[in-house]
């Protein structure tokens, strides 16, 4: 399991100029079944992504498919960790 903070690097002018692309590339990470959650951080200064995926190295091979990234308007800082406790509803995502 992944933690994904993202810390806008330009101005939201600028972040808010590529939002309908990133959706876009938020919803296809949904549909593969990669994304769990995700929204914006308050104050909007990045969001955060809560996903799944086989590897650290397989999860930068999508993040690097997000146009934040792909233009720089975001860093991404990854945090990996194993899942071994949840909310009854959320137990089918435990790595136990």
């Amino acid at each position: 399991m992944f933690l994904i903070l993202l810390t806008y690097q330009k101005p939201l002018s600028e972040v808010d100029a590529l939002l309908e692309a990133h959706r876009a590339f938020l919803k296809a990470q949904y549909a593969a079944g990669h994304f769990l959650l995700s929204g914006p951080k308050m104050p909007r200064t990045g969001g955060v992504i809560l996903a799944q995926a086989e590897s650290a190295e397989a999860l930068q091979a999508i993040l690097a498919l997000d146009p934040f990234y792909q233009s720089g308007v975001a860093a991404y800082e990854v945090v990996q960790f194993n899942a071994v406790a949840s909310h009854p509803d959320l137990a089918q995502w435990l790595n136990a």
